[in-house]
């Protein structure tokens, strides 16, 4: 049985281009932020623990659609002014820098809880050991934590990467031309809800899995070296 896509197939798959290349560039200014947040959430200092609380909370509180809404509507007021103060006109910021940047900012806050677990779950004598060697406190981070971080972090980013993959959805709502905004243009011409509907549903799916597989891997790999050591 084939499925009549009424000529949309080709929008379709360059939707989920743009929802792949939307989730890893909000990936990767999620892990930059969770990790700042997590080190500053158990940093010994009161100002960056209460800094990365503040992020952490307040990021988390409020829903996802709304960050996206606000952060593209709100830098389009800001951004058309500074164009005017720069004479600058049309200056503005896209969708998919919004949608990047909003999405980014939420997955940065649950992964900074997923890194401060991972970072307290390192025992404080492997701390100590590197003090006693007399390794610097950023050596010690680099050299020490960090590399047992990402091991204990790993299915936590997981999962959180699966949420953020489903959440590029959200950024529809702004114009940028990903695999929900193509599925409805393909829904609003032919008229058949169900079948485009679903076509995306299995896109997402299959992304899903592709990055499901692709996380399996990254953890079997980083889990080589605690596995002989315990065996």
């Amino acid at each position: 049985m084939t499925i009549d896509l009424h000529g949309f197939g080709p929008a379709l798959a360059a939707g989920a281009l743009m929802t792949v290349k939307l989730a890893l560039c909000a990936l990767l200014l999620g892990l930059v932020l969770g990790l700042l947040g997590a080190l500053a959430k158990t940093s010994p200092y009161k100002p960056l623990q209460w800094l990365g609380g503040t992020y952490s909370t307040l990021v988390r509180g409020i829903p996802e659609l709304l960050w996206v809404l606000l952060i593209y509507f709100g830098t389009v007021s800001l951004m058309n002014r500074l164009g005017e103060a720069l004479d600058l006109p049309g200056l503005e910021l896209d969708a998919f820098a919004a949608g990047v940047i909003a999405l980014g900012l939420c997955f940065g806050a649950y992964a900074t809880e997923v890194f401060r677990g991972a970072i307290l779950a390192i025992p404080k004598g492997h701390r100590e050991a590197g003090l006693a060697l007399g390794l610097s406190r950023g050596r010690i981070l680099s050299r020490i934590v960090l590399p047992q971080m990402w091991r204990v972090a790993l299915p936590g980013l997981g999962n959180l990467f699966m949420i953020l993959m489903k959440d590029t959805a959200l950024v529809s709502v702004i114009g940028l031309e990903e695999i929900m905004r193509h599925a409805q243009i393909a829904v609003t011409v032919s008229k058949e809800p169900f079948t485009f509907y679903m076509v995306a549903a299995f896109i997402y799916l299959g992304l899903t899995v592709i990055a499901m597989t692709g996380m399996h891997l990254l953890e079997k790999r980083a889990a080589r070296g605690f596995a002989r050591d315990n065996a």
